[in-house]
């Protein structure tokens, strides 16, 4: 069997597949095409030298979703609500966590008020329907909405997620008075209470659904082309994989289909080597993404901002808890008004990118500066299939970055790197220090085309004892699809106090998704299941969710349930209280469709290979070491690199420094253990 992954990122698409039978890895790397997406696919499969139709299957994570609601390219779309309800979606919460922000503004609304249309009708949060819905608003609104061009419809009626048949109702007459609009209903979304993160969530859903289909059918037609005629799966932003039917009704849980496979690999690869708390740091050419995984389990979040808190737009879907910032290797340094060195968020992307590329790029960045560094070598890069310009990448720090401020071309290229360390630093905090967990007691899994380059560096501002490099760092997003389960997340919500529930209730709730779930599973997968309860002390406005079992469930084991509340609320806040009732909000099941396992090959063990040459490398000193490069496909299991050293291979390098070791691992991965500064 052969299973090919391809990830698209900012800058490059990557391939990664694996053939079972003969345990044989395939890789290749093409610039990403934004224009045509699935050009840089087909291109990387001519260029892995793979036959389409050999293959059996093939995962996918794209970025496409997120970036047309950013770039705000989607979809003409109109929202359709519950009379009273017209200016909830626009108003949203009054948050304003940057007080003495003087350029703070509010999300900016995917709909007009003028395309968001009343409806007579109103169910209670009891479910009981208190006014009927009036059929004749419904043509009404779909007739205003065809005679405004619009082509995606969100329903969001109030308390819907206790009664969804007025949206069923809804949905029906408008696909019908608008057969060419795609629609997009809340209760098929997101069965939660809280009025603007639903609707908010639902909007979403609708503004990027067509553009996110009419890309999944484009893929499959191009692969269909190609050859291909296998299994195509869609990564999801919960850490699975979806079929492209489902991505298509619910595109919005594609958000960060891309990221999250690399988190998905850093798991699997930390359990394996016996380290089960790791913490996956990926950098790629727009931006570095962090992630905290405890006990081989990624961290779940249950929705998040697109675009920041702040003024960004809430999807709660749940998804691999990620914190992004804009340091890539393409990331741009710039200086601001005042004089001062910034680098990032603005990226030269995959066109024109880096300076050094020779591809039109005018702007210095963090590349260019590895490059001025000696880091990268312009001779080698992408095992010599892509030559950089060297001197362009000199001349643009020397003239934008080391004039202004008065610094040597190899100072101001430090100066950028050290900027970027020290964000990308922050972004890892974030995922551990913020939430209550100490990096030291964690490992870095570093990946992405520029992750091994700087997570030495990260690590020791951290204080992080050890450091991987997994096999294929520059691939590894695409190395967790061919790992991913298929994974699908369901929510309803609940009130009850749980001293009084009857847990019976709450059991056939969980049935009813259970129901709804294998609906949506591929046939003949080995699934299993995750049940846990939102619960919260009466009087909060947040709650956390506990894990529960159906034994307990069955049993009526209140006991134990809030033995686990209250000690994740004290893990969480350092704190709890004992005395205080509990109520549960909401009810979560996740269903696993379980993928056959692959069984990687293991690296022989051989003598230490000499390094394959050395270079002159700035490595924060004001002079150049001469340093040894290896070869990472001459290493194998169990040789030693110990720093100053480079270590290089398609499509990343990793930089060692004074007093860090480097040993293989059995199974190919560079384990280094992190030098004192």
């Amino acid at each position: 069997m052969i299973v090919v992954a391809i990830d698209i990122g900012g800058t490059f698409t990557d391939l990664l597949g694996f053939d079972d039978a003969a345990k044989t890895f395939v890789q290749a790397k093409s610039l990403t095409t934004p224009a045509q997406l699935s050009d840089g696919i087909i291109d990387c499969i001519h260029k892995s030298g793979l036959d389409g139709g050999a293959i059996d299957e093939l995962i996918h994570g794209s970025t496409i979703a997120i970036n047309t609601l950013i770039e705000r390219k989607g979809a003409k779309t109109g929202l359709i609500v519950t009379t009273g309800t017209r200016d909830v979606y626009i108003i949203g919460r009054g948050n304003r966590p940057e007080s003495y922000n003087l350029l703070f503004h509010r999300h900016r609304p995917l709909v007009s008020r003028r395309l968001t249309r009343e409806i007579s009708e109103r169910a209670l949060a009891s479910g009981e329907i208190y006014r009927p819905l009036e059929r004749t608003e419904l043509e009404d609104a779909a007739r205003f909405f065809v005679e405004n061009g619009v082509e995606a419809v969100a329903v969001c009626f109030l308390h819907s997620y206790a009664n969804p048949d007025h949206e069923r109702i809804a949905g029906e007459v408008i696909r019908r008075a608008m057969p060419g609009a795609y629609v997009s209903l809340s209760h098929e979304i997101l069965r939660e209470y809280r009025e603007f993160e639903r609707m908010s969530t639902t909007v979403v859903n609708a503004y990027v659904g067509p553009r996110v289909g009419g890309y999944v059918k484009s893929l499959a037609s191009s692969l269909g082309d190609a050859g291909f005629r296998g299994n195509l799966s869609i990564m999801r932003s919960n850490g699975g994989v979806m079929s492209p039917e489902v991505a298509t009704i619910h595109p919005v849980a594609m958000m960060e289909s891309g990221p999250v496979g690399g988190i998905i690999a850093a798991a699997r690869v930390g359990t394996a080597l016996g380290y089960p708390n790791v913490i996956s740091f990926d950098m790629g050419g727009t931006t570095a993404k962090a992630s905290l995984i405890q006990d081989g389990e990624p961290s779940i979040a249950p929705g998040y901002y697109v675009g920041g808190y702040a003024s960004g737009h809430p999807v709660m879907i749940p998804l691999v808890d990620i914190v992004e910032v804009g340091a890539g290797g393409g990331s741009i340094a710039w200086i601001d008004e005042v004089g001062a060195l910034k680098v990032g968020p603005q990226s030269s992307g995959a066109d024109p990118g880096p300076m050094c590329y020779g591809n039109g790029g005018t702007e210095p960045t963090i590349t260019d500066a590895n490059v001025v560094l000696g880091r990268l070598n312009p001779d080698d890069f992408l095992g010599g299939a892509m030559k950089l310009d060297a001197a362009a990448a000199e001349r643009g720090i020397a003239e934008q970055i080391g004039a202004p401020l008065g610094l040597s071309t190899i100072a101001s290229a430090q100066a950028i790197v050290q900027i970027a360390v020290s964000k990308m630093s922050l972004a890892v905090r974030e995922v551990s220090v913020v939430k209550g967990f100490d990096p030291r007691d964690f490992v870095l899994v570093a990946s992405g085309g520029a992750g091994p380059l700087h997570a030495l560096a990260i690590a020791r501002d951290l204080h992080i004892p050890t450091v991987v490099v997994p096999l294929f760092p520059s691939h590894f997003s695409a190395l967790g699809m061919l790992l991913a389960d298929e994974r699908h997340d369901f929510v309803r919500t609940h009130f009850a106090d749980l001293g009084r529930v009857d847990l019976k209730e709450v059991a056939a709730i969980f049935d009813d998704m259970l129901i709804e779930a294998r609906a949506r599973l591929n046939a003949g997968r080995e699934t299993s299941r995750q049940y846990q309860l939102d619960m919260r002390y009466v009087g909060q406005e947040f709650a956390l969710s506990v894990p529960v079992t159906e034994e307990q469930l069955a049993a009526g084991d209140r006991a134990t349930i809030r033995t686990t509340f209250d000690q994740l609320y004290e893990h969480r806040y350092a704190y709890h209280s004992p005395d205080e009732p509990v109520e549960m909000i909401n009810l979560r099941l996740t269903v696993y469709g379980r993928q056959p396992k692959l069984e990687f090959p293991r690296l022989a063990r051989s003598a230490n290979a000499p390094p394959s040459a050395r270079r002159d490398v700035y490595l924060g000193g004001t002079a150049a070491v001469s340093t040894p490069v290896y070869r990472r496909d001459a290493l194998a299991a169990g040789a030693v690199v110990a720093g100053p050293a480079i270590v290089q291979e398609l499509g990343t390098t990793t930089v060692l420094f004074e007093g860090d070791v480097g040993t293989v691992a059995d199974s190919g991965e560079l384990i280094v253990s992190v030098g004192a500064e």
